[in-house]
């Protein structure tokens, strides 16, 4: 076990645990998109970006591992600025039809700009991919265009021993898909769901 003060609360946590699971522990809240506990901690998303003493980087939290001694602040001026940012960076790029959408209400990207008053700004107009829904598989239909690339959805599929979704292409043109772009239905998905399990927004929605 190992000591560390995080928000001012002394908490104690085992060595191989991170700084998000301590929190946790301890009942202190760091919001998170693309972690999920056992199946996702790749600190893509950035935010659950905390202070760290002495470290003039914020870290990601679900992937920082615990040390004697360390000072975390999670909720500060600076921390709470690069998560607003971070969200703003989203939006930039995502189709916000939210009105219309399955998962308004139950969407975590949304829950999260109503948390941190992000509305669309415009400060980040410019480049926005725009992706044909895939609507090839008989029981989902694939938006790339409402996707935060969070890969929630590819740790899903690779955890069910299936790995036909993974990220392609590099830099703004990455997105979600199969191998050579093939359609849902060319590939061998088992049609278990769990990537529509999994997805924070709408980008993954079952057929009725």
């Amino acid at each position: 076990m190992v000591s560390l003060t995080i928000d001012g609360v002394k908490v104690e946590a085992p060595d191989n645990s991170t700084v998000l699971d301590a929190a946790r522990k301890a009942n202190i809240d760091i919001p998170t998109l693309c972690f999920l506990k056992g199946v996702n901690a790749i600190g893509a998303c950035r935010i659950c970006l905390v202070e760290v003493k002495n470290n003039p980087a914020l870290q990601a939290a679900c992937v920082l591992p615990v040390a004697e001694g360390m000072e975390i602040q999670t909720n500060t001026a600076r921390v709470q600025k690069a998560r607003r940012t971070t969200l703003e960076l989203l939006l930039s790029t995502h189709e916000k039809k939210c009105l219309s959408c399955v998962r308004s209400g139950d969407c975590e990207l949304q829950q999260l700009c109503r948390d941190y008053g992000v509305e669309d700004s415009g400060r980040y107009d410019g480049f926005r991919p725009h992706y044909e829904p895939d609507t090839s598989a008989a029981h989902l239909v694939r938006d790339n265009n409402k996707c935060v690339l969070c890969r929630r959805c590819v740790a899903a599929c690779r955890q069910q021993y299936v790995s036909v979704i993974g990220p392609n292409d590099r830099g703004v043109d990455t997105h979600i898909a199969c191998a050579f772009e093939k359609p849902l239905n060319d590939v061998p998905c088992v049609s278990c769901g769990q990537c529509i399990v999994v997805c924070p927004t709408g980008a993954l929605t079952e057929k009725d």
